[in-house]
């Protein structure tokens, strides 16, 4: 059976893996468009940290940060045939920190914490902990910042991980193909896709490009409510900074209030940002208020990071669905067309998830995927 694949972000990439893993014959086509969320991505893996998450969504992502505790030894495996080598899945459980300065919220929140790791025991144990503690963990924080530690919280490197994917896939045949594509519609049902006037013919499509995805479906008289949000991350080196230099420990971090975040790769690079810019469209920028945000969030958690170099800031464009939940499963009208976008902040916790359960759709199989993140709930006919 041959499954092409639009986009190699970490949902195509994912699904990719997935499928070769699944004995189907893969391509990925990709336009490598500037603003790929993935190639900004810098993923906090720590589901049970979040205020904002309850009910099934909670689930879903405690589900997708669960998985990688089985899928990374599996990818390993496959990475380990390579010949080429090098590639890396990059995540590390590495506890994670929900950090304020109000003793009685976080009493609250710790037990509220101690509850989501009786359910999930992948969160590990939750520990209450004093500024100074928390400082001990990560040393750059603000000195008036207590913490929750959540144990299980991981890191991962977005780029890093669909390398790796993408070398899974093709260690098990898959062929990746460099241009744009679009759909190739035959009697009403989708055929496979064109790039550069050439068909590929397939027996399914799996919709994976991200905040892009809505034009594809557009000629089908389909419309899918998924639209850019830019966000801007910063990433800054700290190696000549004191307690900067064994970084490869230090836990993600969270604040209280804020949507933005912080972690640390083992090179002597903490990570911190990201704006949520609604509307953005696709303008592919660094801007000044952005750079603000991200700087001021940054220093107000951790001031420690003053005298740090500002290495680069990365631009990427969530793709957010129109009610904020992921749209996975098949299209309308149109089985043979399996979409997985709609991650929104959530990609690198979910996305891996998310693709395998996107693999058995296009495979025929009916994945256990949640109602309120089928495709059809507001992929409705167009008015064209």
């Amino acid at each position: 059976m041959r499954i092409v694949i639009i986009g190699s972000g970490i949902a195509g990439a994912g699904t990719a893996w997935h499928l070769a893993r699944r004995g189907a014959e893969v391509v990925v086509v990709d336009a490598d468009l500037a603003g790929r969320a993935t190639a900004a991505g810098a993923g906090i893996v720590s589901p049970w940290s979040s205020r904002s998450l309850e009910g099934e969504e909670l689930a879903f992502h405690a589900e997708g940060a669960a998985y990688y505790r089985r899928f990374v030894p599996e990818l390993a495996a496959d990475l380990a045939t390579d010949p080429d080598g090098g590639a890396d899945p990059s995540f590390a459980v590495v506890g994670g920190l929900v950090v304020s300065p109000d003793e009685a919220w976080l009493r609250e929140f710790h037990t509220r914490a101690l509850e989501r790791a009786e359910r999930w025991p992948e969160a590990g144990e939750v520990t209450l902990l004093d500024p100074a503690q928390a400082r001990e963990r990560m040393p750059l924080l603000a000195p008036e910042l207590g913490a929750v530690h959540i144990a299980g919280g991981g890191r991962v490197d977005g780029r890093r991980l669909r390398e790796a994917f993408l070398a899974g896939a093709a260690a098990r045949g898959a062929q990746l193909r460099d241009g744009a594509a679009e759909l190739d519609v035959r009697a009403d049902r989708v055929a496979g896709v064109r790039v550069a006037g050439e068909r590929i013919e397939a027996d399914g499509v799996v919709l994976a490009a991200g905040a892009w995805s809505g034009a594809f479906v557009e000629p089908l008289g389909v419309r899918l409510l998924v639209e850019p949000q830019r966000g801007q991350i910063s990433h800054f080196g700290v190696s000549a900074l004191a307690g900067g230099g064994d970084t490869a420990s230090w836990p993600v971090v969270s604040p209280v209030g804020s949507g933005h975040y912080m972690l640390a790769f083992p090179d002597a690079r903490v990570v911190a940002g990201a704006t949520r810019e609604t509307g953005s469209g696709f303008d592919h920028r660094v801007t000044a208020d952005g750079q603000r945000e991200v700087l001021a969030e940054a220093l107000a958690v951790a001031p420690g990071l003053a005298a740090a170099t500002l290495l680069e800031t990365r631009v990427g464009f969530r793709p957010v669905s129109a009610d904020g939940r992921p749209v996975i499963g098949p299209l309308p009208g149109h089985p043979e067309v399996t979409v997985l976008t709609g991650f929104g902040a959530g990609g690198l916790t979910i996305g891996p998830h998310a693709s395998s359960l996107a693999a058995d759709a296009a495979l025929g199989r009916d994945p256990r995927i949640p109602e309120m993140f089928r495709a059809g709930r507001f992929a409705g006919i167009s008015d064209r």
